[in-house]
């Protein structure tokens, strides 16, 4: 049986369509086509059932697949090894959201390009999660950091850390409405307060309204900036509350530049999950990188 026609296999299998797939590979879509229908015919049986918006497998398909997939990564661990000598120099290409690559994952692994990097280099995009794995599954980056855990064959994913979100402002706002008045009114000592956020729809102070109040916010965004460093600098300024990650604004705490207003017994969590596609991780240079991101973490929460 033809090894090419195995790797497509698996790479369709994984994918999910012909479509991603042949991005993956490389190929065009007749060319995906028509290698997995000469591997059916070689088999005698189908491998995918053909639908409106992808392929699912049949369970000779996943059979298949559950036998091959194993020893086709093996090849390639085989093949990566045997060219990751000190002379070649490996591209990593990252991507997540840019406060938590800025400030966390990129320091870790900018370690990775010096002396002991191996040949490493390391280029990062900053995006939505539904970006960031968007262009993963799609191959266009090496790892990505996300805030959704990805679904189906193609990605697999590991829980990297949890951020803890708190609620903050400059300390005259703190004043008006403190943990006193907090523990007091509940959410109501926090009506008419501005808020800066990084979206219209408010997902930082909404969630932590429903996680922390089991309400929702009734102010609207005073100051709307897509990046939460930027948000930090605002509240900071006195623009209004806001809920931040610990780590972002913990120099700022610490500075007294904000306060926080409210200390739940449970404080609101975000995890973050580190994803590759399927079988990758037999490359050396995205293993290191997994596993240094990994390490790192564990400092983290």
């Amino acid at each position: 049986m033809d090894l090419a026609l195995l790797r497509t296999f698996v790479t369709v299998h994984r994918a999910g369509s012909f479509t991603r797939a042949a991005a993956l590979l490389g190929l065009s879509q007749p060319a995906v086509t028509a290698q997995i229908r000469t591997l059916e015919r070689q088999l005698g049986r189908p491998l995918f059932l053909r639908q409106a918006r992808g392929v699912t497998p049949t369970p000779i398909g996943d059979e298949l697949a559950h036998k091959a997939a194993p020893h086709l990564d093996a090849l390639v661990e085989i093949a990566e090894t045997g060219l990751d000598d000190e002379s070649s120099l490996r591209t990593l290409h990252l991507a997540g959201p840019p406060e938590f690559t800025a400030e966390r994952a990129l320091p870790a692994l900018t370690e990775m390009t010096g002396e002991d990097g191996q040949g490493l280099a390391l280029r990062a995009s900053f995006g939505t999660a539904e970006e960031t794995l968007d262009g993963l599954a799609a191959g266009h980056h090496d790892l990505a950091i996300s805030t959704a855990r990805p679904r189906g064959p193609l990605l697999t994913a590991t829980a990297l850390c949890d951020e803890e979100h708190i609620l903050v402002a400059a300390p005259h706002w703190a004043e008006q409405a403190g943990p006193d008045e907090l523990r007091c009114k509940g959410a109501s000592a926090l009506e008419g307060l501005p808020v800066v956020e990084v979206h219209e729809s408010l997902p930082f102070v909404s969630r932590y309204w429903a996680s922390v109040f089991d309400s929702r916010p009734l102010a609207s965004g005073a100051v709307i900036v897509p990046d939460l460093r930027a948000v930090l600098a605002c509240t900071a300024a006195g623009a209004g509350l806001a809920v931040l990650p610990r780590y972002l604004c913990a120099t700022a705490l610490e500075r007294g530049e904000v306060m926080a207003l409210h200390q739940p017994p449970v404080p609101p969590l975000r995890t973050y999950f580190l994803a590759v596609r399927t079988g990758t991780l037999a490359m050396p240079h995205i293993a290191r990188a997994h596993e240094r991101l990994q390490r790192a973490a564990a400092d983290w929460n």
